[in-house]
Parts: structure tokens; C-alpha cells; sequence
């Protein structure tokens, strides 16, 4: 059974009810919807589409509401694209994504651009791939020399090194979280987060829907601590990143940003051109392969692909692909070697349960854990502690049951509430039998809370059937 859970970006190439179908069959757990692009009425039909067809399917299936935070981006071309050529001037001017421009004159959408850049600083397009450089300054027009140029088409980003001073969370994010909220949103992740003050100010609207930092500024990864304290979750997104701080940091961040979450027990999803190369062909390279299966020994939760799903001629095959690659990895000698998961320092009768459940597992080599978790606590440290167990999740709540689709190793499923510890136990082998975890006269560990709701304070090795 694989572990590492795999996010798609849902777009034109995946957005129709036959794509995300065959998504879901070939491995997606949660679908990403990219509010930096499409409307509301757009991003609400694709939503729908997904529970429907998760429900049609009986599988859990989590939906994750991508921000999109203070991106700056381009406006549009007459004919989709210009040729920047090396050596030209261009005048930056402010502008919005209808505003359009041409080779000369740029429409950006940040007003305040002309008075935060100085003579000499570089300025980035298309994702780093054309470079200008600061000539003259004033409020309205920022004039740029071309050093690297190329083509650039409608919306693409515009970076400035250091990044830009506006909050990580814009009043736009906010009212994108209220409407996902109101409408079901599993997840949010905060894009450009700079500092945890972001993920307060987000907490503020979007309430018990968990929140996942995306770590993709130089301010975010100097606070990196204090953001995963205070964020559910945080997302390595590794392209603008990389634009950022340069291609060669990205790793040993990576790798970093994964330790720091594992170490307190969040989710760390691994993002940006993990099979590029799948959106056109039908095979990856071998670097992806082995970018993924690092990404996978390196401790991730879950894999995300983004334009390989979203407009990729691929897509279903660039799932497949990336759950063959992660079912390698799991079942090598190497990964079930790696190091032992992190203790973590939480004195809380939960963590202590699921630790020693853990412990209990592996002493007795028993294959499955099985929780009852309404809040899905104790089932996601369980999955931080990397049992070498199927977790199995019961819960009440469908929509916890889908949050916990999102986690490292966690099975979950919808039970039926029982008053007493009797109860519960017949309605846990019920659902295990079931779902083909487990068959009569194997033994489990089973956690859960007495009376019933509380937290889980109760731990019993439990024979099926017995």
C-alpha cells in the first residue's frame, strides 16, 4: 500500500468529470485548485466534479484551495506574447491582468513597483528566464534594460529579488478563503507567505480549515520555525523559490523545510516540475525519477504535480507514473532503513497514545493500527511517528475523513457512531473487514477515546473475530 500521498492541479487538461475519474483511479488523494487562474463559477464546477465523483467512487478525496497571494504578474499582448530583445529598454507601468501592452511599455500589476526599486536592481520574468535591470525610477513607469531576453506571454510573473513588501495574505486571499470555506474547502495554502503573522491573519477567516504555508520566499525560509509553529502544514513550492534564491539552495531547503515540519508534526507536501517533462511526453526523465524518490526518502507526506495534471497532454499517465515511483521507493530495503521518525515533545495524552501504539505495533509485528479519531489528531500523529503499519482512521466526520487523505500512510474511513467501547470495537472490525485490511483472527492495535469522544486515551491489542 503506498504512503506518500499525490496532490494534482486540476486545469483544462483535468478538470472534466472522465479526467478526474481516471485521476482518481490512477492515485490521486487531494486535487489542488489554483486560484491564481479562472473565476469562482469555474473553480466551484470543478469542485462539485470532485466530490461527485469521489462520492460516486466511495474514496475519500481532499480538495486544497491554492491562493493567490501577491504574485505580480504581466498584463496582456495583442497577438499572446512579445520578444524582449537584449539591449532595449522597456518601461514597466502599472496595469492589471486586462491592461494591454506591447515590446516597449509592460503593464505589471503593482502599482507601487517604480517607488520600491532602486538603479541597478534586477527584475525577473517568466519565471526567471528573462532578466532586466533597473535604468530609471519614478512613480508610474520603471525603466529597464533587457540583459536576458526571450519571449514573455500574457500573465506571466515578474519577481523582484528580496520579493515585494505587500503582505503574504491579500484582501483578494481573504475573500477567496471566505467564499472556499463557505463552500467546503478541505485546505488552504497561503502563497508568499512571509512571516507566521500571514498565517494568523488567514487563520482569522478560513477557522478550523487547516492551513499550509507555501515556502517560496527568502523571508519565509529565514522564518521558517516560527511559520510551521503556526501553520497546519507547509508546501516546499520549489519554483518561484528557486527564482528567488537560485536553483542550487532549493535542495538542502527542501530538505530542511521537510525536517522542520516532521519535527512538529505537520504535513510537508514537495512541489513544482516533479515530471515537467510529462507534459509532453508520455515518460519522465530520469532526473524526475529520482527527484521524486528523493523527495519521497526525504520524509514528504505527499507529491504535488501541477502543470503535468493541469495542462499537461498526460496527465493520468504522469500519476501512474509518480505512484510506481513511489511504490519503489517504499518497498526498498533502503527506505524502510532510513532514520527513526522524530519524538515528538507534545504532553498530551494523544501523542502518548499514539506513540506507544507505535512501539506496540512494531513489537509485535502486527500490520494495521486502527483509530477512532473525530478530529483526525490522533490519526495524524500516528502517521507523523512513520509506522511500518497500515493506518486505519475511522471517523464520523466526512470531511476530516478527507483532510486525512492528505497525510503520510493514512487509510481513512466513515463509521457510524456507537455509545460504548463495545460498540466501537464491533463497528472497527466491521469497516477493517470491509476495506480487506485485515481478515478474522488477526490481531490490531486499536486507539480510542473512553467515554466515547473523548481524546484518545485508550490503547488495546485486539483479535478479529475474537
Amino acid at each position: 500500500m503506498r504512503r506518500t500521498k499525490i496532490v494534482c492541479t486540476l486545469g483544462p487538461s483535468s478538470r472534466g468529470p472522465h479526467q478526474i475519474d481516471r485521476l482518481i483511479d490512477c492515485g490521486m488523494n487531494v486535487a489542488r485548485l489554483n486560484l491564481s487562474h479562472g473565476t469562482h463559477d469555474e473553480h466551484a464546477v470543478a469542485f462539485g466534479r470532485v466530490r461527485e465523483e469521489a462520492r460516486r467512487k466511495g474514496r475519500p478525496v481532499g480538495v486544497l484551495f491554492d491562493l493567490a497571494g501577491p504574485k505580480v504578474r504581466v498584463g496582456r499582448f495583442p497577438s499572446g506574447r512579445v520578444e524582449l530583445v537584449v539591449g532595449e529598454v522597456v518601461a514597466l507601468v502599472p496595469g492589471d491582468d486586462d491592461t494591454v501592452g506591447d515590446a516597449r511599455t509592460i503593464p505589471v500589476s503593482y502599482p507601487t513597483l517604480g517607488a520600491e526599486v532602486r538603479l541597478g536592481d534586477p527584475v525577473l520574468l517568466a519565471d526567471g528566464m528573462l532578466r532586466l535591470e533597473v535604468v530609471e525610477a519614478r512613480p508610474g513607469e520603471t525603466r529597464c534594460l533587457v540583459v536576458d531576453g526571450g519571449a514573455l506571454g500574457d500573465h506571466q510573473g515578474v519577481h523582484l529579488p528580496g520579493g515585494v513588501r505587500a503582505s503574504g495574505v491579500s484582501d483578494k486571499d481573504l475573500e477567496d478563503i471566505a467564499w472556499g470555506r463557505d463552500l467546503g474547502a478541505d485546505f488552504f495554502a497561503i502563497s508568499f507567505v512571509r512571516s507566521a503573522e500571514d498565517v494568523v491573519r488567514a487563520r482569522a477567516v478560513a477557522g478550523d480549515v487547516p492551513l499550509i504555508a507555501k515556502i517560496e520566499r527568502a523571508h519565509a525560509v529565514s522564518a521558517l520555525e516560527q511559520i510551521a509553529d503556526e501553520a497546519d502544514g507547509l508546501m516546499v513550492a520549489r519554483g518561484d523559490l528557486g527564482v528567488e534564491l537560485g536553483p542550487e539552495k532549493v535542495p538542502l531547503v527542501q530538505k530542511h523545510a521537510i525536517e522542520v515540519a516532521n519535527e512538529r508534526g505537520k504535513v510537508v507536501i514537495v512541489a513544482t516540475e516533479m515530471l515537467e517533462s510529462m507534459k509532453t511526453s508520455p515518460r519522465p526523465t530520469r532526473a524526475e525519477a529520482s527527484d521524486v524518490a528523493n523527495a519521497v526518502l526525504d520524509g514528504a507526506d505527499a507529491l504535488m504535480l501541477s502543470g503535468e495534471t493541469a495542462t499537461g497532454r498526460y496527465a493520468a499517465e504522469a500519476v501512474a507514473t509518480m505512484v510506481r515511483i513511489i511504490e519503489e521507493v517504499e518497498s526498498s530495503a533502503r527506505y524502510r532503513a532510513r532514520r527513526d521518525p522524530p519524538q515528538l515533545d507534545l504532553a498530551i495524552s494523544t501523542n502518548a497514545i499514539a506513540h506507544a501504539a507505535v512501539v506496540a505495533q512494531h513489537a509485535m509485528r502486527l500490520g494495521v493500527i486502527a483509530v477512532f479519531s473525530d478530529s483526525g489528531a490522533t490519526a495524524r500523529l500516528l502517521s507523523d511517528y512513520r509506522p511500518d503499519a497500515r493506518i486505519a482512521a475511522l471517523t464520523t466526520r466526512p470531511e476530516i475523513c478527507r483532510r486525512l487523505a492528505l497525510y503520510w500512510g493514512v487509510e481513512p474511513l466513515i463509521s457510524d457512531r456507537r455509545e460504548d467501547t463495545d460498540g466501537m470495537i464491533a463497528e472497527a472490525e466491521a469497516r477493517l473487514l470491509a476495506a480487506g485490511m485485515v481478515k478474522p483472527g488477526d490481531e490490531i492495535v486499536l486507539t480510542m477515546g473512553v467515554p466515547v469522544g473523548a481524546s484518545s486515551n485508550l490503547l488495546k491489542i485486539h483479535r478479529v473475530g475474537g
